[in-house]
């Protein structure tokens, strides 16, 4: 009879780690599929679904194939009300990429400035970079968001810091032919004089490029004739 009764235990005893194992799997199946409809609904903008699925249990860190967080989607798909939405959630805000990039270079690079903000405050690194060695001072200035820039030197990027092959914010300004960005810089005591690894300033730099403004600035310390 006990050992009849310890076999019926024992037999117990497995079916309820089964069920609990099968509950443990539904249970991150549920999760994951939460997960990938917050993707969905944050590329196409749906602002109600996607709460709905974070109250629900999404992940507010949850990536797709590519590394992009919730966050990353929605800053370059260029949804405030979404990144609000997804900033209210604590989300890791350093959580980068498969290229390493993260969400305060997505900001940088789309002019996001509301968002950069945001990341700042709650205090990404700018002085992150991805693959490439590119950080967010270097999209912002390339890309000649000149109100990031301030942002970032605001948050203590050295106005002159050396990037890839030497590289400052101010050549990066200057090759792309953004004026504003060139005359903000130099306010904030860029360096005209240094040299990439070319021996490239940046006056030479928006010279070859033909920027005839932007040349001028540099040529005349950012006060235009």
């Amino acid at each position: 009879m006990k050992k009849r009764l310890a076999g019926m235990v024992l037999a117990l005893a497995s079916i309820v780690a089964a069920g609990a194992a099968q509950a443990g799997a539904d249970a991150e199946t549920d999760v994951s599929e939460l997960n990938r409809q917050a993707l969905i609904a944050v590329r196409g903008g749906n602002l109600p679904k996607l709460r709905d699925l974070l109250e629900h249990g999404a992940s507010v860190d949850t990536r797709n194939r590519f590394g992009d967080s919730l966050l990353m989607t929605a800053i370059k798909s260029g949804s405030p009300d979404a990144v609000n939405a997804l900033m209210a959630r604590r989300p890791d805000v350093n959580l980068a990429n498969t290229s390493q990039v993260t969400p305060l270079m997505a900001a940088a690079f789309t002019g996001n400035v509301d968002a950069a903000r945001m990341l700042l405050e709650r205090r990404a690194d700018p002085a992150a970079a991805d693959r490439l060695h590119k950080t967010a001072m270097v999209y912002a200035a390339a890309t000649g968001h000149a109100a990031i820039v301030a942002l970032l030197l605001d948050a203590g990027v050295d106005v002159n810091a050396r990037y890839e092959n030497d590289l400052t914010a101010l050549m990066w300004a200057a090759g792309g032919g953004h004026a504003d960005t060139v005359r903000l810089l130099l306010a904030r005591g860029a360096d005209g004089a240094l040299a990439d690894n070319r021996g490239k300033t940046a006056l030479q730099i928006a010279t070859d490029n033909r920027h005839a403004e932007a040349d001028e600035l540099l040529r005349t310390g950012g006060a235009m004739k």
